[in-house]
C-alpha cells in the first residue's frame, strides 16, 4: 500500500481478484471499515484507492452528506470526472436524483468543471401529449419537472445551522434564496429527449431521470 494526493491506494491479489471490475466498489466492515473503489486489474493483480467519505460534513456535496454507504459510493462516481457515465438504480426515495443534482450543481456552481446541466426525462404522457400544451420546449416541459424542483427545494433549503453545511445554508434570507433558485435554474436546463437526436453537448452534465422508461436505443 501507499499514500498519494489524500487517498490510500492498495495493491491486492487473491481469488477474488478475479471477480472484481474497475470502478466497483469493495468494502470491509469492522473495527477498522475499508472503503474502497477497483481502480484496475491486471492479471492476478488489483489496484484499489479508499475513496472520499461523504458522510461526513467537511465534504458535503451542496449541503448534502451521505446517509449510508451505498449513497456514499454515488457521490464518490458522480463527483469523479475520470467516471463518463454513471448509473444508479434503487427504489424510490433512494436519494437517486438528488445525489445527482447536487453533485451537478457542485460541479458547475462551485468548481466549475462543467458549464451548465441539461435535465431529460421520457415525456410518457398520462392522458394529453405535450403536443397540447401551449409554449416552448422548455415550458412544455415544466409538468414533468416537478420531480427536479421537489429536489432542488430539499438542496436549496434554509438550513437550520447557517454556515455548517455549505451553500444551501450559506445564503441570506429569502431573498439571498430566491436569488440563488434564480441563478440555478439559469444553469440548467430542461429538454425534451423527442428533440435529442444529433445534439453534441460539450462539457455538460447531463441528466436522464427515469432512464428506465427508454429503450437501449434510446440510450
Amino acid at each position: 500500500s501507499w499514500q498519494a494526493n489524500g487517498h490510500t491506494y492498495y495493491r491486492i491479489k487473491g481469488p477474488l481478484v478475479a471477480s472484481m471490475l474497475p470502478n466497483e466498489f469493495v468494502f470491509q466492515e469492522g473495527p477498522n471499515p475499508l472503503y474502497a473503489k477497483v481502480l484496475k486489474v491486471e492479471g492476478k493483480q488489483a489496484e484499489l484507492v479508499t475513496v472520499r467519505d461523504y458522510t461526513h460534513h467537511k465534504n458535503a456535496v451542496w449541503g448534502i452528506t451521505a446517509r449510508n454507504r451505498e449513497q456514499n459510493f454515488a457521490l464518490n462516481v458522480l463527483m469523479d470526472p475520470e467516471i463518463d457515465f454513471v448509473t444508479l438504480l434503487g427504489q424510490a426515495g433512494t436519494g437517486k436524483t438528488l445525489l445527482t443534482l447536487a453533485a451537478s450543481l457542485t460541479q458547475v456552481l462551485e468548481t466549475k468543471r462543467y458549464s451548465e446541466i441539461i435535465i431529460t426525462r421520457v415525456t410518457v404522457p398520462v392522458g394529453e401529449d405535450i403536443g397540447f400544451l401551449p409554449g416552448t420546449e422548455e415550458e412544455k416541459m415544466t409538468p414533468w419537472m416537478g420531480a427536479i424542483e421537489d429536489n432542488l427545494d430539499v438542496l436549496n433549503k434554509p438550513s437550520e445551522t447557517s454556515d455548517k453545511n455549505g451553500p444551501a445554508g450559506a445564503y441570506g434570507g429569502d431573498w439571498g434564496r430566491a436569488a440563488t433558485m434564480d441563478l440555478i435554474r439559469s444553469r440548467i436546463k430542461i429538454k425534451s429527449l423527442n428533440f435529442m437526436r444529433g445534439r453534441t453537448f460539450i462539457n455538460k452534465f447531463l441528466i436522464i431521470d427515469e432512464a428506465q422508461n427508454l429503450t437501449p436505443k434510446q440510450m
